[in-house]
């Protein structure tokens, strides 16, 4: 690109002070900012997740991250269908 076809293209980058033409965000403006700064978690699954701390013997944490491991999912996915077949074994589910 030569100066001659540069300059109209770069005009509107040599005004001063941009910032006076800004306005209040409408609400679908507010609603995308949001979303775009919002951190990306984790996917909200059911009515939510709690996080919680359970003691577990080592030997029996290692044999259940293998049987994770080779069914290919998560640790918690793993509690959370032990937990599911208990309460289900117990007709509570």
């Amino acid at each position: 690109m030569n100066a001659r076809k540069l300059r109209p293209a770069t005009k509107d980058l040599n005004r001063e002070m941009v910032a006076d033409e800004f306005r209040p965000m409408g609400p679908a403006e507010c609603a995308r900012w949001e979303r775009a700064r919002r951190k990306p978690g984790r996917p909200r699954r059911g009515a939510g997740a709690k996080v919680i701390s359970v003691s577990v013997e080592r030997v029996l944490l290692v044999r259940s991250d293998a049987l994770a491991r080779n069914l290919g999912i998560t640790r918690a996915s793993l509690v959370e269908r032990g937990l599911k077949a208990v309460l289900a074994a117990e007709g509570r589910l």
